[in-house]
């Protein structure tokens, strides 16, 4: 018996209107946004959340992530240093879109990369929610990111930077 199946997770950054429309479709506001060459950086509060206060985002399109840090309530960190959704990313010049490709990846400096969700991506692709070529796509992503990952000693920043990718964090290492 398979999980209960949902179809991919859609969210749109707003440049403009400062917003990010979240996957449950939700408006949020958006405390910065920066553009750089290789991809799009956001800083925004978690409203509501049980256990996340605050989330900073680097879409990178060309490397198919997103890349996240988040601010954990009192008694709920975990073991990460960042959490990887591997998405397909639309650019455009006000606004960029992602869609979920199911499959992330904790990773952490103590010396992991741990892929979550393989199970969502089974039931997405017996559901016909993913084409081939697209899971051909996230596997793909997937599998070069947790090596790549592997050979820099799990340090991102490491990693990133052999493809000329710097990213700057709003509060680093908060």
């Amino acid at each position: 018996m398979g999980l209960p199946v949902h179809p991919p997770k859609v969210e749109v950054f707003d440049l403009t209107a400062r917003t990010n429309t979240d996957s449950k479709g939700r408006l949020r506001a958006v405390d910065e946004y920066r553009l750089e060459s290789f991809g799009l950086y956001m800083a925004r509060e978690i409203v509501d959340h049980p256990k996340l206060t605050y989330v900073e985002s680097w879409l990178l399109p060309e490397l198919n992530l997103r890349v996240s840090d988040f601010r954990w309530r009192p008694g709920h960190e975990r073991v990460q240093d960042f959490y990887l959704d591997v998405v397909s990313v639309e650019r455009g010049a006000r606004q960029w879109r992602t869609v979920d490709l199911y499959l992330d990846i904790v990773v952490s400096t103590t010396g992991f990369a741990e892929v979550l969700d393989t199970d969502e991506f089974v039931s997405a692709l017996r559901a016909g929610l993913l084409d081939e070529q697209t899971a051909q796509r996230a596997m793909s992503t997937t599998h070069a990111t947790v090596d790549a990952l592997a050979r820099n000693d799990y340090d991102l920043a490491a990693w990133l930077r052999t493809s000329g990718i710097e990213l700057e964090w709003r509060t680093p290492g908060a």
